[in-house]
C-alpha cells in the first residue's frame, strides 16, 4: 500500500509538470522538479499517515475513507506549496503545478483504492461485473428477487446481494407507492411500479422481499394481501426497533408475522431518557427467564447498566436469557464479579423462589440494585382458578417479598409489571396482581424507594398466549379454537410492552400506574382468520374455528381503567398514568395478604375468594 502511493505521488507530481509545460519540460523546471521530488513524497506521506490511510482494507473503500483522501491530499497540497515558498522563493517555479497536481494526486490515491474496491465486490470474476447486475442472472441458480420498498433499507439489501459471493439472489426491480420514486432505478435495478399492481410486473420473479419495515399495519395487510395475489413466497425485514444498531442485513430476513399485520402502530419511546437513566446502575430483574422479563433484560442491557441481576425460579429460562447475554456482549465473573477495568455489564444469573424471604433479601444484599424491575408471576388464567393457592403465594407473597426487601435494602425505583386483568376482575389471577398494585401504591411514603406499576394488554407471541397456541393448532391441521365470537383483547408487542417499563422507570415519582394508549381492541376470531391466512390457508375452508365457550375467569372484553382512577396526562402524548383513589396503608394490606396466605394453605377455595374479594371489593368472581 505504502510502495503504490509513492509510486501515484511521484507520478501525479511529474504529470503536473507534463501538463503544464504540454509534454515538454524545460531545462530549469525540471531541474526544480528533481529537487522537490523527495521533499513531496515524504511530506504527503507524513499527512495520509494522520489522516489513517493506512488502516483500512482497501477492498471496504467507503465514503468515510474518501473524505480522509480529500482531507489528506487538500492539507498536504497547502503545505507543500508553503513549503516551497520558504525554501525556494528565490527560485522561480510554475504556480499552476501544484493545482494540477492537487487533482491528480486525489485522482490517483482516490482511484486506486476504489478500483480495488471494485475488484473484490463483484461476485463472479470478471471486473465490475457487480455494476452489471442482469448479466449475473446467466447463471441458473440464481433466484430472481422482487423487492418492496424502493427506500435506505431496499438500497442496503440491494447493495448486500451484489456485493456478497454467497447470496444467489439477483434483484430484477422494486415495487413502491411513492409517485416520484417510479420509473428511476437504484444500482442499475428499476422501480417497476406501485405495490397494488404487481400482477402487472412485466419481468420474472421467483420471491418477494419486503424491505419497508417502518410501514405501518394497515399498509403491511395490504402489501401482504398484494404478495398473496401473486401466488409468489414472500418474506420480510423486521421492524427498525428489532435491528440492532441499525443493521440492515439479509441475515435478518424473516417470515411476516401477525405483528406485522395488526392494525395499531407501534409506538416509540424516549429511548435516550431510558439509557441515561439506566447507565451504569444495577439493574434486577425478576421473572427474567419469561417473555417479558427476557426482552426487558435485552433492552436494558443495551443502556449499559453497571450489572443486572437474573431472578427466575425455571432453570431452564434462566439458563436461556443468561447464555443469550453471555454470548452477546457482557462479562462475567466467577460469581458475577466485575473485571478490573472491564466496561462491559455484568450479569449475574439467581435460581430463586421470590416466596421465599430470607433467600430473597440474601440476594439484595448480595446485589445491592438500584432499579427493580418485578415481572416474576403467574398469568395463565384457567390455571390460577383451579390453583389459588399458586397465585397467592406466587404473584402476592413473591411481590410482597420484593417490595420489603426493595425498601430495606434503598433500591432507588421499584417497576411492577401488571395487566388489564387487574381492572374489575373476575379471576384470580386479575384480583392478585390488583393486590400488587395496591401493594406498590401503598408504599409511596415509606422511605426513599419510588414504587410505580405498568399495566397493559395481551402481549402477542409471549408465552401462553393465543398467538403461539394458534400456531400449534394450524401446524396439527386444526380446528383453531375460540372460547366466544365476541370476545375481544387489547395487544401489543413484546417490545413495546418491555419500552413501556423502562419509560416508566425514568417518568414514575411514586404511586404512579402507567399504561399505553392501546387503541381499539381486537376480536380474537378476527385474529385467529388472520393467523390461519398467513400459514397460507383458508379458514372455514382449509382450517375450521371452533368457537368452545369461555374459560373459567375469562371476561369477554378487558378493561384498562377502573372506577375512581383519573387518567393525568404526561410528556409523552401515547403513555397514560392512572392515579388511584386507594388511601389503604402498607402495613394494613400487609396483614391482609399474611391472612389471605394462611388461608390459602387450607386449599379452600370458597374461602380464598372470600378474603379476595374482602381485599378487592371490585372483584366479582364467576
Amino acid at each position: 500500500m505504502l510502495a503504490a502511493d509513492i509510486c501515484l505521488i511521484g507520478l501525479a507530481y511529474f504529470l503536473a509538470y507534463m501538463l503544464r509545460f504540454e509534454g515538454q519540460i524545460l531545462s530549469p523546471y525540471f531541474g526544480f522538479f528533481a529537487k522537490t521530488i523527495f521533499m513531496v513524497i515524504p511530506l504527503k506521506l507524513v499527512f495520509f499517515f494522520v489522516f489513517d490511510l493506512y488502516r483500512g482494507m482497501w477492498r471496504y473503500t467507503g465514503i468515510v475513507d474518501f473524505i480522509n483522501i480529500l482531507k489528506a491530499v487538500a492539507i498536504s497540497s497547502v503545505s507543500l506549496v508553503f513549503a516551497i515558498f520558504f525554501f525556494f522563493a528565490h527560485q522561480g517555479f510554475s504556480r499552476s503545478v501544484f493545482i494540477l497536481d492537487f487533482i491528480l494526486t486525489l485522482v490517483f490515491i482516490g482511484g486506486v483504492r476504489l478500483g480495488i474496491r471494485l475488484l473484490f465486490s463483484g461476485k463472479d470474476s470478471s471486473l465490475f461485473s457487480f455494476l452489471e447486475p442482469k448479466k449475473r442472472g446467466k447463471k441458473k441458480d440464481l433466484k430472481n428477487l422482487l423487492l418492496i420498498g424502493a427506500g435506505n433499507t431496499g438500497e442496503h439489501v440491494l447493495r448486500e446481494m451484489m456485493s456478497d459471493r454467497n447470496i444467489n439472489l439477483r434483484a430484477v426491480g422494486f415495487l413502491d407507492d411513492n409517485p416520484k420514486k417510479l420509473g428511476q432505478s437504484i444500482h442499475g435495478v428499476p422501480v417497476l411500479g406501485k405495490v397494488d399492481r404487481i400482477d402487472e410486473i412485466a419481468v420474472d420473479f421467483d420471491e418477494i422481499l419486503i424491505t419497508a419495515p417502518s410501514a405501518t399495519g394497515a399498509q403491511m395487510q395490504r402489501i401482504v394481501a398484494a404478495c398473496k395475489g401473486s401466488g409468489k413466497p414472500f418474506k420480510t425485514m423486521p421492524l427498525i426497533g428489532e435491528l440492532i444498531g441499525g443493521r440492515v442485513s439479509l441475515k435478518l430476513v424473516r417470515e411476516v408475522s401477525i405483528t406485522d399485520l395488526m392494525g395499531r402502530d407501534e409506538i416509540s419511546l424516549n429511548t435516550r431518557d431510558i439509557q441515561k437513566y439506566l447507565l451504569g446502575k444495577k439493574v434486577l430483574v425478576t421473572g427474567a427467564g419469561g417473555s417479558i422479563g427476557s426482552e426487558l433484560v435485552r433492552q436494558i442491557i443495551r443502556c449499559k447498566p453497571r450489572a443486572v441481576a437474573l431472578l427466575d425460579m425455571s432453570e431452564y429460562n434462566l439458563y436461556q436469557v443468561e447464555m443469550e447475554c453471555r454470548e452477546g456482549f457482557c462479562n462475567y465473573g466467577a460469581k458475577g464479579e466485575r473485571s478490573p477495568g472491564s466496561g462491559l455489564t455484568q450479569i449475574v444469573a439467581y435460581l430463586v423462589d421470590l416466596g421465599n424471604l430470607h433467600l430473597t433479601r440474601h440476594i439484595f444484599k448480595s446485589f445491592q440494585p438500584d432499579v427493580v424491575f418485578h415481572a416474576a408471576a403467574y398469568k395463565h388464567v384457567p390455571m390460577q382458578e383451579n390453583n389459588p393457592w399458586e397465585a397467592i403465594y406466587n404473584n402476592l407473597q413473591g411481590t410482597k417479598n420484593v417490595i420489603r426487601c426493595s425498601m430495606d435494602y434503598n433500591v432507588d425505583k421499584f417497576i411492577l409489571v401488571s395487566t388489564d386483568k387487574a381492572v374489575r376482575p373476575t379471576n384470580i389471577m386479575g384480583t392478585t396482581k390488583r393486590i400488587c398494585e395496591l401493594l406498590a401504591s401503598s408504599v409511596k411514603e415509606n422511605g426513599s424507594t419510588r414504587f410505580m406499576s405498568v399495566r397493559f394488554g395481551n402481549v402477542m407471541s409471549s408465552s401462553g398466549s393465543v398467538i403461539p397456541l394458534f400456531q400449534q393448532q394450524i401446524a396439527r391441521g386444526g380446528p383453531v379454537t375460540v372460547t366466544h365470537p365476541e370476545i375481544t383483547r387489547y395487544f401489543m408487542s413484546i417490545r413495546e410492552a418491555a419500552q413501556l417499563i423502562l419509560q416508566a422507570a425514568v417518568m414514575g415519582e411514586g404511586g404512579e400506574i402507567y399504561l399505553l394508549k392501546m387503541g381499539k381492541p381486537v376480536r380474537i376470531v378476527d385474529l385467529a382468520t388472520e393467523v390461519i391466512r398467513l400459514h397460507g390457508f383458508e379458514p372455514g375452508k382449509d382450517v375450521e374455528v371452533v368457537f368452545t365457550g369461555l374459560r373459567p375467569g375469562e371476561k369477554l372484553y378487558e378493561e384498562l381503567i377502573t372506577e375512581g382512577e383519573g387518567i393525568v396526562p404526561t410528556s409523552h402524548p401515547k403513555i397514560m398514568v392512572l392515579q388511584g383513589n386507594s388511601h389503604r396503608s402498607y402495613e394494613h394490606l400487609t396483614a391482609q395478604v399474611d391472612e389471605l396466605t394462611r388461608i390459602s394453605d387450607t386449599f379452600d377455595i370458597v374461602a380464598i375468594k372470600k378474603k379476595l374479594r374482602e381485599i378487592v371489593p371490585e372483584y366479582t368472581p364467576q
